[in-house]
């Protein structure tokens, strides 16, 4: 009787494996094999410490005149409509002084969990801007950028980009990211004191 569950155990094996497709010999030599299956969860973020609600604010107003002279961006805010977040209401400014350029935008329709999606295909680094959640995201490609988003409520996000202008020196990219930090942390400051 054991030897009857072994044999009809291994006749079983071997039609399984025979009807496995093998896997395809290359022209190279190489062969292709699927590979294994993983799972991956996106990192958690931490708490913020309360809610700042982005709905009716004025992006070209987070930052206060003092705050654009201290962050060196002399010329005047220009408002649109960034169509790339659900047309959040955005601003962007320059500096004559450094060549560089900030955005603002305040998004309203969707969480800052969008960046840790494995479809959003950035770099990602955690951080704390003024006590919130943060994440710097720098895009592949994409080295005269950086952008620093802040989770301050939920289903909404502050976008911060902060950009070389066409500088004839371009600035590094962990330069712009250094930018992009000091710009969030004015802006949640500036959120907060007008809530």
């Amino acid at each position: 009787m054991r030897a009857a569950q072994v044999l009809t155990a291994t006749l079983c094996a071997m039609a399984m494996a025979a009807c496995t497709p093998a896997p395809e010999n290359k022209a190279d030599g190489r062969v292709d094999e699927p590979l294994p299956a993983t799972t991956t969860t996106a990192p958690s973020l931490p708490l913020r410490p309360r809610e700042v609600r982005l709905d009716n604010r004025d992006p070209c107003a987070v930052l206060t005149p003092e705050q654009r002279i201290e962050l060196s961006l002399d010329n005047p805010p220009s408002a649109y409509v960034e169509s790339g977040f659900g047309n959040a209401k955005a601003c962007t400014m320059r500096s004559n002084i450094s060549g560089n350029v900030v955005r603002l935008a305040l998004v309203t329709v969707e969480g800052v969990g969008v960046w840790l999606s494995e479809n959003a295909q950035v770099h990602v680094q955690q951080t704390t801007i003024s006590g919130f959640p943060g994440l710097i995201v720098r895009t592949p490609g994409m080295d005269h950028v950086c952008n620093v988003e802040v989770d301050v409520a939920e289903g909404q996000f502050l976008d911060v980009m902060f950009r070389d202008g066409g500088n004839e020196t371009a600035a590094k990219q962990d330069t712009l990211c250094q930018g992009a930090q000091r710009v969030a942390e004015a802006a949640v400051a500036g959120l907060l004191q007008r809530r």
